[in-house]
This record gives structure tokens, sequence and C-alpha cells, in this order.
């Protein structure tokens, strides 16, 4: 592969592995913190059950998300030593925020974990809230890094040269609160459905089983409840994403859309290809005036195109599909969970039949998709800059050579982190079914 392809292929592989864990960390905290408010309103064992179940899951992915965090932090110093010059002088501060975010999150842990049940209940859920509220911050303070490269603010470069460097200015830059927002909402939404689609697996394996068949239930409900209220929020957020595009990065949107000439009424196209020849999108499903209304609120925004911009500035156009996935997959999840509403709460059916069972278990996969292509939306869409319109990509990547080797020894990394991980919670989890716990809480009265 070319140098440059190389470098950033590498990097978007570590961020592509981590972002899986990253997410979990950040949304399965507020399961937990659902699981253990829901036992001590009700006194239901069952959520105690879910709630320790969990923070063991939750324990094993944080000690893959350290390490693939630490790599990226890595990474980002040895492919991008350009970049990581202007961070230094003018970014610093998430970084060392962070920090104190993950120290929060790691005590707290350690609290709940090893002294859940000698502590109050008060204590119990004061612990979750600190895991969850470090988890999310540390998410939020990272990716403010990547909503600096998208609208940087707070310095200047002059001559090669950084000057007028202001770190609150750069911290809270145009795009922080909106790219903040989405990866909080996001990562909730995901690891809903996740805990969904295990869930619907568990119950179809155990309807024989009432005991077992009831406590799956109850987690499916939660799940699907979390991850249908932050699939709308996220729908909304994403509606005030494309409006940031609109001002901010306006080729990108143009990519996103395969929009090559500005226009008024412009058409929101979803499914198909972008054709770059005849520059239009092939067998997509056109929807008039969508894209207008989506950039500005109204049907008569005036949308730039693809044309007008130089076209060493376009994106790769591929990301038309990338958009498209998110599209579909958070309107699929959000129809999803409010079809379960309307059967359990207005239809007032209690059992829910297989194909509904099939269409949860689909659903946490697709989710994990929805956040990868995001991610690399996100990310690709910004190309040919590392920092908009200041600093390109290819002027920030390391001139070090052999850098193929140092991808495929990556890959193997993750290959067997990836191995291990799954291993480790089957082998747990096998040991320890729920049927265990459930028939430890009939014979001893408790947990």
């Amino acid at each position: 592969m070319d140098h440059l392809v190389t470098a950033r292929s590498m990097f978007g592989m570590t961020m592509g592995f981590h972002i899986i864990f990253a997410t979990l960390g950040v949304g399965l905290p507020l399961m937990i913190l659902i699981a253990e408010l829901l036992y001590q309103k009700t006194k239901d064992p069952s959520y105690n059950i879910m709630a320790q179940r969990w923070i063991k899951g939750f324990s094993v992915l944080l000690g893959v998300a350290i390490p693939t965090g630490t790599i990226a932090g890595t990474q980002l110093s040895l492919l991008w030593p350009g970049f990581m010059e202007v961070v230094g002088k003018v970014m610093a501060l998430p970084f060392q925020i962070e920090i104190y975010a993950f120290f929060i999150e790691a005590l707290f842990l350690s609290i709940y974990v090893y002294a859940a049940d000698r502590i109050s209940p008060f204590m119990r859920i004061l612990s979750v809230i600190f895991i969850a509220i470090g988890g999310a911050a540390s998410a939020v303070l990272i990716t403010n890094v990547h909503a600096f490269e998208g609208t940087p603010a707070g310095f200047t470069i002059t001559d090669g040269n950084i000057t007028n460097v202001e770190p609150w200015a750069a911290f809270f830059n145009p795009s922080f609160l909106v790219t903040a927002g989405h990866v909080v909402v996001s990562a909730y939404t995901t690891v809903g459905f996740i805990i969904a689609s295990v869930a619907a697996y568990k119950m179809l394996r155990s309807r024989k089983d009432k005991k077992v068949y009831s406590f799956h239930r109850k987690a499916l409900i939660i799940g699907l409840t979390v991850g249908g209220v932050f699939s709308f929020l996220t729908a909304l957020n994403g509606h005030e994403s494309a409006q940031h595009l609109y001002e901010y990065q306006p080729e990108k949107l143009a990519g996103a859309e395969g929009l090559f000439e500005t226009q008024d009424h412009a058409p929101l196209t979803l499914g198909g290809f972008t054709d770059v020849e005849n520059q239009e999108i092939k067998y997509g499903i056109e929807f008039p005036w969508a894209l207008s209304f989506l950039a500005g609120n109204s049907f008569d925004t005036t949308v730039i195109g693809l044309n007008d911009f130089p076209r060493e500035y376009w994106p790769p156009l591929f990301i038309h599909t990338l958009f498209n996935s998110m599209v579909v997959i958070g309107g699929f999840l959000l129809m999803l969970a409010l079809a379960a509403f309307v059967w359990t709460k207005f239809l007032k059916k209690k059992e829910f039949p297989k194909l509904f069972l099939w269409a949860f278990i689909i659903s946490g996969p697709l989710a994990v998709i929805a956040i990868e292509s995001g991610w690399i939306f996100a990310c690709t869409g910004r190309q040919p800059w590392i920092i908009y319109r200041m600093m390109k990509t290819s002027e920030a990547v390391t001139t070090s050579a052999d850098l193929s080797l140092l991808f495929f020894l990556f890959l193997l990394v993750y290959i067997i982190l990836g191995i291990a991980v799954v291993l480790v919670l089957r082998y747990y989890f096998k040991r320890h079914p729920v049927s265990e716990d459930l028939a430890k809480l009939n014979s001893e009265g408790g947990i």
C-alpha cells in the first residue's frame, strides 16, 4: 500500500477495533445503573443478578478498551507527528482532563465490584453513577479531539508557526456539543440493543425454563427501552450534526449525498452508489427537497454541491454508503423499539413471537455496524484534511518507513485480543449461568 494509505489504515484499524469496546464502556454503566435502581425500588433480585453479571462483563471489556486506547494514543504520536505538534500546543486539555475521568471510573468500579454487598444501597447507586460519568466523560473528551479536527478553533498557523493559541477556545470548538452528544447517545443506543439482542437469543433458547425466560425478558425490556429512547435522541442529534456539516464542512455533506450541483430544494437519496463519471446517484431512492430541509430546516435551503469545490478537496465518495448505513439502521432500530412498545403496552401482549425475537437478535450487530459506519464516515469524510482547511493528512504523516510490518503486527494483536475476550466471556458465563444464580436465590433467599 501507499505510505499514507498504510498509515491511515493502521490507525483506522486501531480505532475501528477500539470503538467497539469504548462504546460498550460508555453504555454498559447506564444499563447497570438502571438495573441497580430497579432492584432498590422493586426488591426484585433478578435486577440485582443483572447488575452483577453486567458489571463482570463490563470489567472484562474495559480490560480490552484500556490497552487498545493506549495503542491508539501511541499511534497518534507514531503516525501523525505533524498533527500531534498542533495538539501539544493547542489541544492538550482533553487528554489531560481525561486522566481524571478514567481515575474516577476505575476508582468507583473497584468499589462496586469488590464491595457492592458491603455498602449501603445509596453508595451502590452512587458508585455506578460515577462509573457512568467517568466512562462518558472519557469518551467525550477524547472525541473532542476529533471535533477539533473538523472545526478547528483557538489558534492560527502563520508561516508554519502556531500562534494566537487559546486552549479553551480550541476545547469548546463549534462541534464540541454536537459531537459530545452524539458519541454518548449513540453509545447508549448501541448497548441497549446489544443487551436486547443477547436477551432475545437467550429467550429463544430457554422457553421451557420459565424463571430463566422471565429473567431474560426483563433484560430485553430494559434494553429495548434504553435503545428506543436513545435512538430517537440520536436521530435528533444526527439532524443537528447534518446542519453542522452544512455550515462548517459543506463538501462533506455534499459527498454524503452525492450532490454535485449547488441547488435549492435539494433531494436526499437513500441507497444506490455514487457515479462520479455521470455525477449522479445510481439506483437510489430519492426524497425530493429532503436534503435542503435536513440542512437548513427549510425546503428552499441552498445546498452547495461538490462541483463548487476543487476536486482535490472532495472526500472519498463511498461515504454516501456509510451515511446511508447510519440512517437506515438508525431508522430500523427506532421503528423496532416503537413496534415492541406498541406490542406490549397497547396490544397488551406478554409474549413476543419468534419473528420479533429474531429482529431483536439482529438489532445488536446492526447497531455496532452503525457505530463503525459513523466513525469511518466522520474520519474519512474529512479527508484530505487532518485539521480542516489548515493541515492536510499528507502533511502530518510520519516519514518513518516499514509501516506495513507494523500494520500486520497490530492486526495480529487485535485478532488475539478479540479471540481472548470472546473466550473469557464465554468461559465465565458458561460456568456461571443465570439458572445457577436463580437457583442460589431460591435456596438461600438471596445472592
